[in-house]
């Protein structure tokens, strides 16, 4: 009709056309009404199932424009919420086994939450096919069409359905109106006198049938109880006094319009229906407590009625409004529900509808392999990564300093991890080299309150108290590889090792070439000793030692050791280390270091057999072998030892070298010192297969 109309600009106000497509101004440009769109009302059942919490429901729709138009734009955004749905349609001209197919759908489902856009006519199929056989209680969910039809109250089952209903309203003066009927009006009107002859079971007029009784004027339509006189709920007929009253503004503004603040009437204007449709367009009023306006589209605000069938105390089911939906309001503000609320099976608490429970933080989702978007499973974050909220569908990795907490639903600072004096192994290694030093400094005493003792003569004093000196600055080096790294330590570390080592290995080197020329002395013509004495002595420990603190300066001035932090080792802890900064220059320290060790190692050897009573080569040898055995074994063992162990090995290393070359090298001379003095004599010395004193 509208099409035919709109020809002629003939203004249309619906009080119960709800299609969303008769929005669509290009088509209907003279189309008002005064119920909302079921676009209003999909959108509005989206928001009620997101609002309780359900995201995984069945669908109901009818097989026809009203469901499907109506099912298809719940759906959209039923989507846009993030509601998976399970749908079936039928239709009331359909045989009765697709009826049944679609009640045994809804039995099997796993969603616990139904959604009917239908209307009541196929509703009242589907539940009287539900009811021939027990099935597990759903929550119904629907809209206007059934949930607010008093006549579907009959199916117990639904008790707790909740739905949307138009707005309704008592009309002023309508009861009154209504039972304003007599006996004149009455007798004047077929209709009216068929429905007294109904409510009152008599006859109007002259002849009865048998067994029927004449009314005789004594009934009171005040005593009456029916749909008639019960204007308590009037919704559709509210939609009809708003559409009747919009149109009648149109007319008003049409007829009376305003000029210079005031308004004047003339009813013998000839009315132009182009001016009232004009006018239909901006009415705006209010009317017992509603407003009543058109939206570009001809749609008035989308208000509805919270509706929910609850049991009474007498028993019955009836519709109790329970909160209300207003489209114009800011998201998430549209509701106002009260907490007398009832879900199905009389409960009061929301029931659950989910394909699968929320992922809590810490956990992702992973969507079940041909399963809607709502069924997934929750996953535990990998190594490394976290998600601090509710159904995430990624996690987050950690900042390299942080690592995941037991829940991975937060990152915390990783613990800082380095050879402290506050560990046991620490503790033990500090002790090791400071009772090393302590053992050296003692053994130095010891020497000095027998250096007269031929035994120390015999053995190069000066050589041999400037070994122990740096034996005892080995042993304190190695304090500085414990502790917390910073750039001094880090640079002082390795090159405080590498040039107290290259001094002891400069005196033992001196001490062996003493050995080999003082034999040399001894044969006939020799005299050599003159050529390596003291001075000489010096000079070459000197120099052996510059190289080395040559090497070094030049390592730290070009690239020097720096602290740093080491993330790839353990992913849960940081390594605090001190980088080599130039590998070149710490391999060279080591090589020229190993270089001196083998040098005095060979020369060692060739005097180990030298016919001399205190004759050190054989303990030099000794000591050299133990010496180049720790070093060749760190090697792999630096290289392949993980965080601090890596400095642990590197303490041992220097700890296990010190402690063989002062056991070996001076060990057997204090036991003589301090338990074979009779060995202490020159005579000892004098008295040896005829060899020649030094």
């Amino acid at each position: 009709m509208s099409r035919i109309i709109r020809t002629f600009n003939i203004p249309q106000v619906s009080y119960f056309s709800t299609c969303a497509c008769l929005s669509d101004k290009m088509q209907y440009p003279n189309f008002f009404r005064t119920v909302p769109s079921d676009q209003f009302q999909a959108d509005a059942l989206a928001k009620l199932v997101k609002h309780f919490g359900w995201t995984w429901i069945g669908a109901v729709r009818s097989d026809s424009d009203y469901g499907n138009n109506g099912m298809a734009s719940f759906l959209l955004t039923a989507q846009k919420e993030g509601i998976c749905c399970e749908c079936v349609s039928f239709h009331r001209t359909n045989p009765r086994s697709k009826i049944q197919r679609v009640a045994d759908v809804i039995r099997r489902s796993t969603a616990h939450v139904i959604v009917a856009f239908i209307a009541s006519a196929e509703l009242r199929l589907l539940l009287e096919e539900l009811s021939r056989e027990a099935s597990p209680p759903r929550q119904w969910v629907g809209t206007e069409d059934w949930v607010t039809n008093r006549d579907m109250l009959k199916y117990r089952f639904c008790a707790g359905a909740i739905g949307f209903g138009i707005e309704q309203s008592v009309i002023p003066g309508l009861r009154d109106f209504l039972l304003d009927l007599s006996a004149t009006k009455v007798a004047s009107s077929p209709v009216l006198t068929e429905f007294w002859e109904v409510v009152f079971n008599c006859r109007l007029g002259t002849f009865t049938a048998t067994g029927e009784r004449m009314c005789d004027g004594t009934e009171d339509m005040q005593t009456l109880q029916n749909p008639y006189t019960d204007t308590s709920q009037l919704r559709i007929t509210n939609m009809v006094y708003k559409a009747v009253y919009a149109l009648a503004h149109a007319l008003h503004n049409t007829l009376c319009p305003d000029t210079n603040s005031s308004t004047h009437c003339d009813k013998y204007n000839k009315l132009s229906l182009e001016e009232v449709l004009n006018q239909l367009k901006k009415v705006k009023f209010n009317l017992n407590g509603y407003d009543v306006s058109f939206d570009a589209n001809g749609d008035p605000v989308a208000k509805y009625e919270l509706v929910n069938w609850q049991k009474s105390h007498r028993g019955s089911i009836e519709i109790v409004t329970v909160g209300h939906y207003d489209g114009s309001l800011p998201a998430g503000q549209e509701f106002q529900i009260n907490t007398n609320l009832v879900f199905m099976e009389g409960v009061t608490k929301v029931p659950k509808s989910v394909c699968s429970d929320r992922c809590h933080p810490g956990t992702r989702k992973v969507l079940q392999k041909g399963k809607p978007i709502c069924c997934y499973d929750c996953v535990r974050c990998p190594d490394g990564e976290i998600s601090n909220s509710t159904d995430s569908l990624d996690c987050t990795p950690c900042l390299h300093e942080f690592r995941p907490n037991a829940e991975s639903n937060t990152c915390l600072p990783k613990p800082v991890e380095f050879l402290s004096y506050d560990e046991v192994l620490g503790i033990i290694l500090a002790a090791f080299s400071v009772g090393g030093a302590c053992l050296t400094i003692m053994t130095a005493v010891l020497f000095y309150q027998h250096r007269t003792s031929p035994i120390v003569k015999a053995n190069n004093s000066e050589l041999s108290f400037l070994l122990l000196f740096s034996l005892t600055l080995c042993f304190l080096s190695s304090l500085t590889f414990i502790g917390a790294p910073n750039d001094w330590s880090c640079m002082l570390r390795h090159t405080a090792f590498a040039i107290t080592f290259v001094l002891c290995m400069s005196c033992i080197l001196g001490k062996t070439i003493v050995v080999l020329m003082a034999f040399k002395a001894t044969l006939p013509g020799r005299n050599v000793m003159k050529w390596f004495g003291p001075l000489q002595q010096r000079i070459t420990v000197a120099c052996i030692t510059f190289i080395q603190v040559l090497i070094c300066t030049i390592w730290l001035v070009v690239s020097p050791p720096f602290p740093i932090k080491n993330l790839t080792v353990y992913k849960k802890r940081i390594i605090l280390e001190c980088a080599l900064g130039s590998a070149v220059g710490f391999w060279g320290v080591l090589g020229y270091i190993g270089l001196l060790a083998v040098f005095c190692l060979v020369l060692a050897i060739l005097a180990r057999k030298l016919p001399d009573s205190f004759n050190e080569a054989k303990l030099i040898t000794f000591s050299m072998l133990i010496f180049c055995a720790v070093w060749i074994t760190f090697i792999p063992a630096y290289v392949s030892s993980p965080g601090k162990f890596t400095v642990a090995v590197e303490i041992f290393a220097i700890l296990a070298s010190s402690f063989g070359l002062i056991f070996c090298i001076f060990g057997p001379k204090c036991f003589i010192i301090l338990f074979k003095p009779d060995k202490n004599t020159k005579k000892q010395v004098l008295n040896k297969n005829k060899s020649q004193p030094i």
